[in-house]
C-alpha cells in the first residue's frame, strides 16, 4: 500500500560535485566492485517517502556490465529534543536520528535493496532510544535487506521487509512526522519473511509471509488491497495481518505479546494540489497469553487523520491528529495495548513545519499526549503516573 511522494526539484551542477566529492569513498569502492561511475539518474521509489519530505531527485549511479544500473543514497540527520514527563527520566537530547545509506538495483527481472546504518525511532508516549543503542535492541545495523523478483505487473521479494500495516513509515526521514505516532507503536515496522506484489490499472494487490513483529517466527500472514480512482488522485486501502500460530517464550526486545494477535486497516488517501490528506483506522485484538503474562485478551480501536499542506516547494506543514482507545483491565490480567496500561486511551496532536532546499533539510516539531484510564506504573514520567506529555523536536539532516 505504502505509496511514495517525489516532488524534490533538481539539484544545481555545483551542490552535484558537493554531493559526490562526500561520497568519493564509497564510490570508489563501488566503481571497483560493480564497474564504472555513470552519473545520476532518475528518482527512486525506495526509501518510501511520505509528503513533507521529498528523495534526491538526481541520486548516485553506476553502471555494471554484470549487474545493471546500481543506484547509491543516503540519509544523514540529528536531532534535539525537550520533553516534560519522559519516561526514562532524561527531558532533553541531542543524537544521530540516521546515519544511513542505500545501495539498489531498481530494474530488470532481478532486483535488489539493502540500507544500513544507525538510527533512532522516536515516537510519541515512548522513551527515546538513541542511536548507538536502537539498533541492536531493534532491527539491527541493515534493517532493510530483501532480494527482488520482477516480471511486469507480479512481483515477489525476500529478506527483511517493511512491514504493509499503518500509514506511517519506520525512519524519521520518511514520515511527515518527525515522532511516529500511537498507532504507529501498536504496528509492526519491520519483518522477515517473503512478499508477492500484483497490480493492474488501479489495484494493487499485496501478501506477504513473515515474523510480524519481528519475532523470528514465521507464523504471520499480512495482505493488503488498494484502488486509486480520480486520476490517482484518491486511494483506498484495506490492510491485514495476524499471527497463524503462537510466540516463542522469549521474546525479542521489538517484539510485544500482542504479537499473537491480528491487525486491521482502511486507509484512505487524497492528493489535490498542495494538499495530502489521508485519514485511517485501526482495529487490534489480541488474545490471552498466559506463558507471557497477559491472562484475558484485549481489543484497541483507534483512527488518525494525517495532513500536509505545501506552501512552496521548500516550505511545508504536517499536522498529525489521533485517538486510540483499550479494553480490559490492569486487575484483570488483560493484554497491555497502549503505553499507558490496560483499559486506557489516548489522544495526541502533532504539529510539524519543514523545510527543505535541494538535499537539506530542516523541521521543528510540537507534540501533545494525553491519556486516560491509565495504570499507575503504565503512564508518563520517572514514576510512570503522569498523564500527559509534551514534546519539542528539532531535526536536521540531508537526503542524498
Amino acid at each position: 500500500m505504502r505509496q511514495t511522494h517525489n516532488e524534490f526539484a533538481s539539484a544545481t551542477v555545483g551542490d552535484r560535485r558537493g554531493a559526490r566529492r562526500a561520497l568519493v569513498p564509497a564510490c570508489a569502492l563501488l566503481a571497483l566492485t560493480f564497474g564504472t561511475v555513470a552519473g545520476h539518474a532518475a528518482p527512486l521509489g525506495t526509501p518510501a517517502m511520505s509528503a513533507s519530505l521529498a528523495a534526491n531527485q538526481d541520486p548516485i549511479s553506476f553502471d555494471s556490465d554484470k549487474a545493471g544500473k546500481i543506484y547509491v543514497g543516503g540519509a544523514v540527520s540529528g536531532l534535539a529534543y525537550y520533553q516534560d514527563n519522559p519516561n526514562f527520566g532524561v527531558h532533553s537530547q541531542l543524537d544521530l536520528s540516521n546515519g544511513q545509506a542505500w545501495i539498489e538495483k531498481a530494474d530488470g527481472w532481478w532486483q535488489f535493496y539493502v540500507q544500513a546504518g544507525t538510527y533512532s525511532l522516536p515516537s510519541l508516549s515512548t522513551g527515546y532510544i538513541k542511536s548507538s543503542a536502537a539498533p541492536n535492541l531493534l532491527f539491527g545495523n541493515v534493517p532493510v535487506a530483501y532480494a527482488k523478483l520482477a516480471f511486469d505487473d507480479f512481483s515477489i521479494s525476500a529478506g527483511k521487509l517493511p512491514t504493509l500495516i499503518g500509514d506511517e513509515y519506520t525512519f524519521t526521514f520518511e514520515n511527515m512526522n518527525v515522532q511516529r505516532g500511537l498507532l504507529w507503536n501498536q504496528e509492526p515496522a519491520i519483518s522477515d519473511g517473503v512478499q508477492a506484489n500484483y497490480s493492474s490499472g488501479p489495484f494493487s494487490l499485496a501478501i506477504s509471509v513473515n515474523d510480524g513483529f519481528y519475532s523470528q517466527s514465521l507464523n504471520w500472514l499480512s495482505g493488503s488491497a488498494s484502488y486509486g480512482f480520480n486520476d490517482g488522485a484518491d486511494t483506498v486501502a484495506f490492510v491485514a495481518g495476524g499471527n497463524l500460530g503462537h510466540n516463542p517464550v522469549t521474546l525479542p526486545f521489538a517484539t510485544p505479546v500482542i504479537n499473537n494477535g491480528s491487525i486491521y486497516n482502511l486507509i484512505y488517501t487524497h492528493t489535490s494540489g498542495a494538499w495530502t490528506i489521508s485519514p485511517y483506522l485501526q482495529y487490534i485484538g489480541a488474545p490471552a497469553d498466559p506463558i507471557h503474562g497477559v491472562l484475558k485478551g484485549a481489543d484497541s480501536f483507534g483512527g488518525a487523520l494525517l495532513v500536509n499542506y505545501a506552501f512552496d516547494d521548500n516550505w511545508k506543514l504536517a499536522v498529525r491528529g489521533e485517538y486510540v482507545g483499550s479494553t480490559g483491565s490492569a486487575a484483570a490480567g488483560s493484554a497491555n495495548m497502549l503505553i499507558a496500561g490496560p483499559g486506557s486511551d489516548a489522544w495526541s496532536i502533532t504539529v510539524t513545519p519543514t523545510y527543505q532546499y535541494k538535499i537539506f533539510f530542516a523541521r521543528l516539531e510540537g507534540s501533545y499526549v494525553s491519556a486516560s484510564g491509565t495504570t499507575p506504573g503504565f503512564a508518563f514520567g520517572p514514576a510512570a503516573s503522569n498523564n500527559t506529555q509534551a514534546s519539542v523536536f528539532f531535526e536536521t539532516g540531508i537526503l542524498f
